[in-house]
């Protein structure tokens, strides 16, 4: 495995970070594709075996039981102060006016409530999933600097919006001494790179640790286009992320020729693509399967040449901008 500072921090984290969306209690509300805790067990071993020392999850995730798997399954595999805790706040866990979102109420509330499920005392990072445009963004940032200040969070992380509203939160912490953010995690992928028009270029200017999600888009890359999965079909988010119509399936070919030519998996291909962009931190990948985190590990030392870049890149469009609600 090889390793790399998150951003401008001091952080060293690898260039693999393990997703944990896909390990939860379905019976609590969480998707019927995710793992139990004894099925999901071996992954978060093997992901350490591999060297890998970055995961990710979020309070939502299985209404928590993500981030309870997770806390447990360090706890008992890892050494805590050599792994990297990320988590996210916003989306809605209960009932109510109050539930979710990033008041400062909110925030407040949910760090203790996802330091409680990781049964841990600090988080490494702890990311807004997504914009709450009730909420100034002003109010937000004092209270991520405030946690941070209270020793319950070592850094703050970003995910989806516009770029705009990015470099507004970046002037604003400025502006006012507050925390900064210190990553963008955001949707990117060889069949959407609209991030590459605005917020991919604002993050290497400000230094911004970029950790993408659905890396392979949720699995388009891996398979043949006309394949389907459990997760394919009921994720309804998801369904609304790729156009069959466009030139999507057009690059996944692309890509299994690519393989096909490297004697490598599909996994392989567009991890290793992703993993050439300067600006790339560390793609989250879910595993449900042992080859996925073989592929991912993999992907690391394989280096494709300049033409095979290319032609994985020359069929792509632009796309509607996606993934942000």
């Amino acid at each position: 495995m090889k390793y790399v500072k998150l951003g401008r921090t001091g952080l060293d984290v690898s260039r693999i970070c393990l997703g944990c969306m896909s390990y939860g209690d379905a019976s609590r509300g969480g998707h019927q594709w995710v793992l139990g805790e004894d099925e999901a067990r071996p992954f978060f071993a093997a992901a350490l075996d591999a060297g890998i020392n970055f995961f990710d999850t979020a309070n939502v995730y299985s209404v928590g039981s993500s981030e309870e798997l997770l806390g447990r399954a360090l706890t008992q595999l890892a050494n805590r102060d050599e792994v990297v805790i990320a988590t996210k706040v916003h989306g809605q866990m209960r009932k109510g006016p109050n539930g979710g979102g990033l008041s400062r109420k909110a925030v407040m509330t949910e760090v203790d409530h996802s330091l409680r499920r990781l049964g841990t005392d600090y988080i490494d990072l702890y990311q807004i999933h997504r914009m709450d445009h009730r909420t100034p963004i002003e109010e937000t940032l004092e209270a991520l600097h405030d946690v941070v200040k209270a020793g319950k969070i070592r850094y703050i992380g970003a995910s989806s919006m516009y770029a705009w509203q990015f470099a507004k939160a970046l002037y604003l912490a400025d502006a006012h001494g507050w925390t900064r953010f210190v990553t963008m995690q955001n949707h990117y992928n060889l069949l959407y790179r609209e991030e590459e028009r605005e917020m991919m270029p604002l993050c290497a200017d400000q230094g911004i640790g970029v950790i993408p999600w659905s890396p392979l888009a949720r699995g388009r890359l891996t398979r043949d286009w006309d394949d389907t999965t459990t997760r394919s079909q009921t994720d309804v988010f998801g369904s609304n992320l790729y156009d069959p119509d466009s030139s999507d399936r057009t690059v996944v070919e692309r890509v299994t020729e690519v393989a096909a030519a490297r004697g490598v998996s599909r996994a392989q291909v567009a991890l290793a693509w992703m993993l050439s962009k300067s600006f790339v931190t560390a793609p989250i990948i879910g595993a449900t399967k042992p080859h996925h985190l073989d592929d991912a590990v993999a992907a690391v030392d394989l280096e494709l040449s300049p033409e095979e870049v290319a032609r994985l890149e020359e069929p792509y469009v632009p796309h509607a901008v996606v993934g942000f609600s």
